[in-house]
């Protein structure tokens, strides 16, 4: 039986699927709609400003061209994030942790590349809210270091699933918690992680369906890009 009571209901990148992904009216949206979570992803810009941004190039959510690597934060605040006929600022870390860190929220950070975890600690450390956030990578050895530098945060693994090798690691380094791919899970996968004393947060929920069942499969929170449908089946179902 799912506890709603420490469900996270992350808004991937904000309510990504309404509104520009990685900006502030996504990750404001998203607070609307009831998410008690925030999920989003950080890189580099080429002088070393925190950004939120997914994707490894500009294309597909700018128009733009190269990465955000490429460019200066001044380059970067010229372009535009869209969704439709919505568009909206690239965002930098601390201008989130600004305007949300205080929130009563959970945030799930994402980190895209490497070495950016010692500025990322000291971010969350500047705005208190290194309690409310879980730091994940996909990038195994990012996560590992992020425990061996800042052992005081929670760290998890985004994977589609862990192999044993990386569980057993993730056992010794302490980590938090584990996110699989919400298709490629079973309700015995989900005890299993939380026999180990893991927490279990999905992602790559793209339907509703998909959605309710790792609400049923026992997870401990998932990303999902309309929050308002979980909001609305988790207070449906909540007894």
């Amino acid at each position: 039986v799912p506890n709603y009571g420490k469900f996270i209901n992350y808004a991937h990148r904000g309510a990504s699927e309404y509104a520009p992904e990685n900006t502030m009216i996504s990750f404001d949206t998203g607070v609307f709609m009831g998410a008690n979570g925030i999920e989003t992803d950080v890189q580099r810009t080429r002088d070393g400003v925190l950004v939120l941004f997914h994707d490894d190039t500009l294309a597909r959510v700018t128009g733009e061209s190269g990465a955000i690597s490429d460019y200066t934060w001044e380059e970067l605040r010229a372009f535009r994030v869209k969704k439709g006929e919505l568009s909206d600022r690239i965002v930098r870390l601390d201008d989130f942790l600004d305007r949300f860190g205080w929130r009563n929220l959970t945030f799930a950070i994402e980190l895209k590349v490497q070495d950016t975890e010692e500025d990322v600690a000291a971010l969350l450390r500047e705005y208190q809210a290194e309690e409310k956030a879980v730091i994940t990578s996909f990038r195994f050895q990012n996560a590992c270091r992020m425990r061996e530098i800042a052992p005081h945060l929670r760290c998890g693994f985004l994977c589609v699933r862990p192999t044993d090798e990386q569980l057993s690691e993730m056992l010794r380094l302490g980590f938090y918690e584990i996110c699989p791919k919400a298709t490629d899970i079973s309700a015995k996968d989900v005890e299993s992680w939380h026999g180990m004393g893991l927490n279990v947060r999905a992602w790559g929920v793209g339907n509703t369906e998909i959605m309710r069942r790792a609400v049923e499969l026992g997870t401990d929170g998932m990303t999902v890009n309309f929050p308002d449908k979980l909001t609305e089946y988790i207070r449906k179902t909540r007894r």
